[in-house]
């Protein structure tokens, strides 16, 4: 006698339940797949210990989460940006090398060791101590240029000073100048729209780097363009940590704008500045870097001065990390003094314990950073670190008068490194940043002048003892615990 045929009924109740217990299977199967995938990922990459326990904690502990955040913030190096970045040129045929003992500096070494370029001399550096300085020479320089002006910036302000430098670079853009403004995809995300038409419209070009909306599969949103560069013409830069809004640079003084620091580049050097700008350029539009290089300039710009300056980019694009490796060296071949000047200090624990063991051994280690910054989660992460650096014997400030938004290193009075990084885990690990290492004498000691006026307007010990309540443990911990992804 032959079988009768499954009912209908009965079929759909067959494949509801292997479908009720088969798919919670795959997803789980599926998800320790991807937490294996996202932890082999993760210790693959060369990290801080703090940064690794921390992404570790989230994928083991909540996976669903964990894994997901990871593969879309925890990237640290763009592989196919490092293969362009290799095109970049790290010298300029034609420029004067920096001196013998400037070039066997253990510093210098190190930085290039690391993907940099060599220290090159024929430069001219003045700075910009104040906002209105840097506001004014913006101005001149765009007006001044006569074929290129290419600017990065992490943020541009929907503000007067912002409308100004647009409206400026609207008019050369009339006059045939060739304007290209690169704005990161986060910090400018609403200026970067209709704000920036009037440079369009006048045939400027305005570029987004790494938007987030849409966001592209290529790269980690967490991956940030935290460079301030303006180039004119090839041979002039304005390097350091201002941004193009109202807090950091304007026409008038004002109470609200933040205590910064900057420079004026003239020479072979600003040539290497717009070196970085080419390569971002590239990866934020695919227009050639050998286009781009024609466009600017062919040869080398003049000497300008005996300055000798060597340019650090260092980031996501970038093999090794130039500028964290420079810093390690900086304190650790210290004979006399390291001063830092810094808006977030949160180190590596490489760092912290260099430190630590310079002022020890009785080498003058002075922190200046604001008494409040505009983030306080990284002000209770600091708390901890300046406790053991003041146990140590170091010096550390407070500025008082207003934010402080500076960021500069000062090694024995001879040595001086600024640039847009600031000295915490983001800046050092996962930003891309840009950094200048002042090898000549007049210019550190100019730096250092500024650093000295900034500790009238300080006070110390900055502080005191632990805390005592429960709450103000707690905080510092988790805020300490969330540091190395701050």
């Amino acid at each position: 006698m032959a079988s009768s045929p499954l009912s209908p009924t009965v079929i759909d109740e067959v494949t509801e339940v292997v479908s009720t217990s088969l798919w919670p299977h795959l997803l789980t199967v599926g998800g320790f797949l991807l937490a294996v995938f996202a932890i082999a990922r993760l210790m693959s990459e060369k990290r801080q210990p703090g940064n690794t326990i921390a992404w570790l904690l989230g994928i083991v502990l909540i996976p669903y989460l964990g894994v997901p955040l990871y593969l879309l913030l925890g990237g640290r190096k763009i592989k196919r940006l490092v293969a362009r970045k290799e095109k970049m040129r790290l010298s300029l045929p034609g420029a004067p090398a920096a001196p013998d003992h400037v070039l066997h500096l253990p510093v210098a070494k190190t930085i290039m060791s690391n993907g940099a370029g060599a220290p090159v001399g024929g430069n001219r550096l003045k700075l910009l101590a104040t906002g209105e300085a840097c506001f004014a020479e913006f101005v001149a320089q765009i007006r001044a240029a006569q074929h290129t002006i290419h600017i990065t910036t992490f943020i541009l302000g929907r503000d007067q000073t912002g409308r100004a430098l647009v409206q400026e670079l609207a008019q050369r853009a009339r006059q045939g100048v060739k304007v290209r403004l690169l704005l990161d995809g986060l910090g400018s995300f609403v200026a970067a729209g209709r704000f920036c038409d009037p440079i369009r419209e006048a045939g400027g070009f305005v570029r987004r780097f790494m938007p987030v909306v849409p966001l592209s599969t290529r790269h980690s949103a967490n991956l940030r363009n935290h460079r301030k560069i303006a180039v004119f013409d090839h041979q002039t830069a304005i390097v350091g940590g201002r941004n193009m809004a109202g807090e950091y640079m304007g026409e008038k003084p004002s109470e609200k704008r933040w205590t910064d620091f900057g420079t004026v580049i003239s020479g072979p050097a600003a040539a290497l500045v717009d070196e970085v700008f080419f390569a971002d350029w590239n990866h934020a539009t695919d227009q050639s870097i050998e286009q781009l290089r024609h466009e600017a300039a062919p040869v080398c710009p003049p000497s300008q001065g005996d300055c000798s300056l060597q340019v650090i980019a260092s980031g996501p694009d970038v093999k090794g990390d130039p500028l964290y490796e420079g810093l390690v060296s900086f304190v650790q071949e210290a004979e006399r003094s390291v001063w830092i000047i810094t808006p977030y200090f949160i180190p590596d624990e490489v760092l912290q314990r260099s430190l630590l063991v310079k002022a020890r051994a009785g080498i003058d280690i002075t922190l200046i950073i604001p008494a409040k910054s505009n983030h306080a989660v990284t002000d209770y992460a600091r708390r901890q670190f300046l406790r053991e650096l003041e146990s140590a014997g170091a010096r550390v400030l407070l500025y008082r008068p207003r934010m402080l938004h500076a960021k500069a290193v000062i090694m024995d009075d001879r040595l001086a490194l600024f640039g847009s990084a600031n000295f915490d885990l983001r800046s050092l690990f996962v930003n891309f940043e840009i950094g200048i290492v002042v090898y000549s004498e007049a210019e550190v000691a100019a730096i250092r002048a500024w650093a000295g006026n900034l500790v009238r307007d300080c006070e110390s010990p900055a502080t005191g003892t632990p805390p005592q309540r429960w709450t103000g443990v707690l905080a510092e911990d988790l805020s300490r615990l969330l540091a190395p992804l701050l």
